[in-house]
């Protein structure tokens, strides 16, 4: 059986300000920091194979420090990069209510085949392992909509360096 720690990144400098930051870079606040820290302690002393992060850098850093006690590199895939927000990418999100979404934002339907193709990508590559997964707050929803095969609206909302356990 191949265990999942799918986790969030840290809280970051545009989480704080209200920045709809979608597959912008961002970047780990020192709260997000120490989350990431936090979570490391957690997860210090289980074995873990493999570290794979989205190739977006909140969640490469999150990753990495979550990594260091276990001397592993963080792989990095598109898979888990949040929702292409589109045209609303940078902007403040109370600014965004009422207004019709640009037809270049990524569908939910889109979100969860991206999940669905990961989950299929570490089931085949890394079957029977552990694997830490840091993604992002909207993907990690899609992961596990497709897991628990429920709309995505009945997920939780995962908060910053919050860990969920998945057996795949």
């Amino acid at each position: 059986m191949t265990t999942l720690y799918l986790v969030r990144h840290g809280e970051t400098v545009d989480n704080v300000n209200q920045i709809l930051q979608g597959q912008g870079q961002g970047e780990l606040n020192e709260n997000g920091i120490r989350q990431a820290e936090a979570l490391r302690e957690q997860l210090r002393d289980h074995h873990v194979d493999v570290f794979v992060a989205s190739d977006l850098q909140r969640s490469i850093d999150t990753c990495r420090i979550i990594a260091a006690p276990h001397g592993l590199p963080v792989e990095t895939t598109a898979l888990l990069r949040e929702r292409d927000w589109g045209d609303f990418t940078g902007m403040f999100i109370p600014d965004l209510q009422g207004l019709e979404w640009p037809p270049n934002v990524e569908t939910l339907e889109q979100m969860q085949l991206r999940a669905r193709n990961f989950l299929t990508y570490l089931k085949t590559a890394y079957r029977d392992r552990v694997i830490v997964a840091v993604g992002h707050g909207i993907i990690n929803k899609a992961i596990q909509s497709v897991y628990y095969k429920k709309p995505m609206n009945e997920i939780p909302r995962m908060t910053n360096a919050e860990m969920r356990v998945l057996m795949l």
